[in-house]
Formats: C-alpha cells, structure tokens, sequence
C-alpha cells in the first residue's frame, strides 16, 4: 500500500483495505465505490475511490467517516491463460500487442498510465471481438511508443509475415499512438501483403469511462476482414464514438495531443469510414484488394538516419555533426516549400561529397516541396539535396531508412525516394485534402 502514514492509520482504524467497496461519508455527502491505490508521490490525507460511473474521485479523509460495505480483493492485472474458443465459420485474425495506452492499467507508483497488458488480454477485457472472428494472440513487445526502435519495425515485420504464411486473414497491431505513424510507415515499406494489416491504439486507457480502445480494437478487426490488403492506421474519427477512420499507413499523422480524432491523413484522403460496424469504402480510393499479390518481406534497413528540423539561427553545426558521426542519410524538415537557412550549403554539398543523401520536406505537412520556386531552393537543389514530395517528415524518415538497406548508392537512394512504393506520395495535391 502507497497511502501515507495519517490515511493509512485511518483505513487501519476502519478496517479497510485496497479493493474494498466502501462508503465515505462527508458531512451531507456520500460516495460508494471501490478504495483504489495511490501513487508514491501522493499528497497524505486523501482516499482514491473509483465510483460505479467508473470515475475516480479524491476525498479528504479530515471530518469524515468510513464504512466497509464489501470485502474486495486488490485489482488484479490480467487475466488466466485459458484457451479462447475457435469458430470454424469465422476468420482468422492475429492480434499483436506492442503495448502503449490501448493495453495500458494505471501504475500505482507513479500514478501514471503504462503498458501491462498482454495481447491475450485485450480479447479477454473486450469479448464481443469473439463475435467477429478468431484469434492468435501475441505480445511481441511491452513498451510505450516513445521507446520504439527501427529494429523493433524489422521484428514486427518478420512476426506478421510469419502470421500471413501460416494462414491469418488479417492482422492488427496494438500499438501506442506517439509513433504509430512511423510503424505504419515502416510497415508499409518492408511488406507486401495479400491480408489487411491495421494498426490501433487509444488515446485513452481502458480503465477511463472514455477510453476510445474498445471501439478502435473492433473497428480494426472488422478492417482486418475486410478487402483491403494494404497497411492501414485505424483510429476514431470523431470525438464521439460514431466512427473510426482508416488511413493509409504512409499518409497518416497524429495531429493533436489528446483528442480521440488526433489521427488524420495528410494530402490524402481516409481509406475506408468504419461506422455502424460496417466498413464503407471510399469510391475514390484505389486500393490494394485482399489476395492480388503475393506476401513479400523487405526488412533491410539503415538506423544510422539523421532527422533535424530547420529553425531560424540554425548552424551548419547541425549537419557536420551527423556527417562526422557516419550518418547514412538525413532527413531535412525545412520551411514552406522546402528551404533553410543559406549557411547550410556548404554542409549540404560535403554530404553529397560524401556519398550521404539528404531528403528535404516541409513543416507545413500539406502541399509538396518544391525547390524550384525560389532562389534559395534553387542552390538547396544543386547541392544534390533530394525533394521529399509530399511525404509526411515522419514517413520520410522511415522510408529514408528503408532506401539505404536496400543500397548506399546516392543515385540508388534518390531513385528509390522518388519510387511510389506504398502510396506514400501523390502526383498531384489536391485542395480536398488540406485539413479544415
């Protein structure tokens, strides 16, 4: 138990324990609800009680009475490991758990959210998914999306090509939403798939009243068997539970800290509207079907990718720095239509020298580079620097990545960043798709 030395006399006095149903009452109010634990740091004099509306309230023990109305035991995370029944009519769907808020519990020490669910019990805590199909079910990591790692993407690439071939019509990620973006780019690139592949999270945890991990797991299932066999980000749509969106998984961005619609995408438009649970298609949107090509793995990438953000007083500093340290390549994020500072030319031109590309794209995320408007793109261009299109930063960096473990050859990089590999640029932008 965390709660101090004053609450913990008081719970003793009472006889109440974490996990107890209790009733505090305070001068003309009462609260019924289950006595939850406390984080280390937590101010003394206070009890945490989880009401039936499933919110979480603080009381100040001063002036008040308790009594014990049911014995509870402390929450418990997780659950057994008894088989989960197959359906021979159904599909099925490998769900692989990385971590992150959609299968997170509160950590008492902190107070903080973090990852403790396995994959096993996200189909536990939310059994109507057995109405749609069966399930493999996996941790392959347990971490938060902050810690995520290129070479994580290789391993979760090789498990879900592994899924493919023994059989699964369709897989879906558990993943934190911080870099959920930079998986399902990498995803992408690394794998040609025959089955849907959809990657999920929540902006908020199961155990808040609203937590948006329930409806995006079952929309994502119900991605995971439909006809698109690309790989695709699957998250609300809007701040109610109305609908989810499917996004390709080079065009999609988290664009806002907390709401539940944070996932949009960027110069492109959603994939599919998941609403009513069913999977509405955009016309639109030419689409990889379900079983038109064969499974292929591509995991060779190149870590050693730098991703620097131009900023006014930025110095060439930036760029020495990562040529002398054996940087592969670099990703530029530069202003408007893909310009920075002119003090960086020279550094520009030693990686070219060098044999590193650097890929420019755009903080403006919407629109395309072009470095021929203006004079300072002009000279950015004749230093060999490399247009990123329309590509997001972040898919650029991926696909920066995943270009140099296929070749350390400028002009090979440059060929392979101009190559549409997985519907990660467009020809041409359109109005339709600037974010209102």
């Amino acid at each position: 138990m965390t709660y101090k030395e004053t609450s913990q006399n008081y719970l003793k006095n009472n006889g109440i324990s974490i996990g107890d149903t209790v009733k505090i009452n305070k001068e003309d109010i009462s609260y019924i609800g289950i006595l939850l634990d406390r984080s280390e740091d937590a101010e003394d004099g206070y009890l945490v009680i989880k009401l039936s509306s499933g919110y979480n309230i603080g009381v100040a023990i001063e002036n008040t009475t308790a009594e014990l109305i049911e014995k509870g035991d402390k929450p418990k995370i997780g659950y057994d490991e008894t088989e989960i029944p197959k359906d021979e009519t159904k599909q099925n769907i490998s769900i692989i758990s990385t971590g992150g808020t959609v299968s997170s519990v509160i950590d008492y020490r902190t107070g903080a959210v973090h990852p403790a669910f396995t994959a096993q019990d996200l189909v536990k805590a939310n059994p109507e998914l057995l109405d749609y199909a069966n399930y493999n079910v996996k941790a392959l990591y347990n971490i938060l999306s902050e810690n995520m790692r290129p070479q994580y993407w290789v391993k979760a690439a090789s498990e879900i090509a592994n899924d493919i071939s023994e059989g699964s019509d369709g897989i879906v990620i558990a993943h934190g939403t911080d870099t959920m973006h930079y998986t399902s780019a990498a995803l992408s690139f690394m794998l040609k798939t025959s089955v849907p592949i959809i990657v999920t999270g929540a902006q908020r945890s199961s155990d808040r009243p609203s937590s948006d991990a329930n409806i995006n797991l079952i929309d994502s299932v119900l991605a995971a068997k439909s006809d698109i066999a690309e790989v695709c980000v699957c998250m609300h749509g809007s701040l109610n539970d109305q609908y989810t969106y499917l996004h390709k998984g080079t065009k999609v961005r988290k664009m806002h800290t907390s709401r539940r619609d944070t996932f949009r995408s960027i110069n492109a438009q959603p994939i599919a509207k998941i609403e009513n649970k069913k999977v509405h298609i955009n016309q639109d949107y030419a689409y990889t079907k379900r079983g038109t090509q064969e499974l292929e793995l591509n995991a060779n990438i190149e870590e050693k990718v730098g991703f620097i953000k131009s900023f006014p007083g930025i110095s060439e500093e930036f760029i020495e720095y990562h040529i002398d340290k054996g940087y592969k390549g670099i990703v530029i994020e530069g202003t408007g239509l893909g310009h920075v500072p002119n003090n960086l030319i020279g550094s520009f031109k030693r990686a070219k020298d060098e044999n590193i590309p650097i890929i420019m794209t755009s903080q403006c995320l919407y629109g395309r580079v072009n470095m021929n408007v203006y004079s300072t793109g002009r000279e950015i261009l004749d230093t060999g620097v490399i247009s990123g299109l329309d590509m997001t930063p972040e898919t650029t960096y991926v696909k920066l990545c995943w270009a140099l473990g296929q070749s350390s050859e400028y002009d090979e990089v440059k060929e392979i960043m101009h190559e549409n590999i997985a519907g990660e640029f467009s020809k041409k932008s359109s109005i339709k798709d600037f974010l209102n």
